[in-house]
C-alpha cells in the first residue's frame, strides 16, 4: 500500500486501531534510531515536517535489506485488533489510513530510502531531505528489542 502522510512534527505513526501513542517512546536512544516504540504502536521520525511518501507491505517473513536504504530500523508492533492505523500527529480521524492484518505480533522494519519530492502538494519552504519511508511487516512469535540494522546520519541538517 503506497501512502502520502502528513508528518507534521517530523513524525507519523503506525499503531493498533485500539491504541493511542503518548510520546513516551521518544527516549534519547529512540531519537538516534528514529523510531519511538510504545506498547500500542510506533512513531516514525521523518526528515521533514511535511507530507511524506511511505509504503506498508505485509510479508510472510523477514525480507532482505533494501540496498538503497540509508537507515534501517526494526521494532515490534503488536496488533491485537487486526487493524492498523497510519496517521500523522494532527490528522483528523477522517484522514487516517487503515490496513487490515491478522491479529498478533508483527516485526516492523522501517527503511529510509532517499527520494525526490512526493507527487502531491508539499511545502517547498520546509527544510529537510525527502525520503520514502518503507514499512515492511511480518508476523513473529516472540518479542525482540528495537534493532538498528543500518545507521544513517544521527542528526539531519536543518
Amino acid at each position: 500500500m503506497h501512502l502520502v502522510v502528513h508528518a507534521d512534527q517530523r513524525q507519523f505513526a503506525i499503531r493498533d486501531s485500539r491504541a493511542r501513542l503518548t510520546g513516551s517512546g521518544w527516549t534519547d536512544s529512540a531519537v538516534d534510531h528514529r523510531i519511538g516504540a510504545e506498547p500500542g504502536g510506533l512513531a516514525i521520525a521523518t526528515a521533514r515536517s511535511d507530507v511524506v511518501e511511505s509504503s506498508v507491505t505485509l510479508l510472510p517473513s523477514a525480507p532482505g535489506l533494501l540496498a538503497d536504504a540509508e537507515h534501517v530500523v526494526e521494532a515490534d508492533l503488536p496488533v491485537p485488533s487486526g487493524r492498523l492505523v497510519i496517521s500523522g500527529p494532527s490528522d483528523y480521524p477522517s484522514q487516517e489510513k487503515f490496513f487490515s492484518v491478522l491479529p498478533g505480533l508483527y516485526r516492523a522494519r522501517v527503511s529510509y530510502v532517499p527520494a525526490g519530492p512526493p507527487a502531491t502538494t508539499w511545502n517547498e519552504h520546509e527544510f529537510g531531505e525527502h525520503y520514502r519511508y518503507v514499512v515492511e511487516l511480518w508476523p513473529v512469535e516472540e518479542r525482540s528489542d528495537v534493532e538498528v540494522l543500518r545507521q544513517g546520519a544521527t542528526v539531519w541538517d536543518g
